[in-house]
């Protein structure tokens, strides 16, 4: 078995919207979510994140309360780890 993992849950997703910020959304998640790893980048319509966390469904509440979120992927890095499929 491999290591154990601190944060699990590979999290990707897009938001769309009006008027993103992508250093606005970065300092959120970053003040407010336990993880690592984070990616924030686009525009004012569209923003990819990028996010290794144990808690991903906050994640994912959180960026629809301020966009419509699209190809959500959501891998667990530590069956990976241990050589499962994730």
């Amino acid at each position: 078995m491999a290591e154990k993992i601190e944060f699990k849950f590979d999290t990707q997703l897009l938001i769309a919207g009006e008027d993103l910020d992508e250093d606005e959304i970065f300092d959120h998640i970053t003040e407010n979510f336990e993880g690592d790893s984070l990616l924030a980048v686009g525009d004012e319509d569209l923003i990819k994140i990028h996010f290794h966390t144990n808690k991903p469904w906050e994640i994912l509440e959180y960026a629809q309360s301020i966009g419509d979120i699209f190809d959500v992927v959501v891998e667990n890095m530590q069956r990976q780890a241990d050589g499962l499929k994730g």
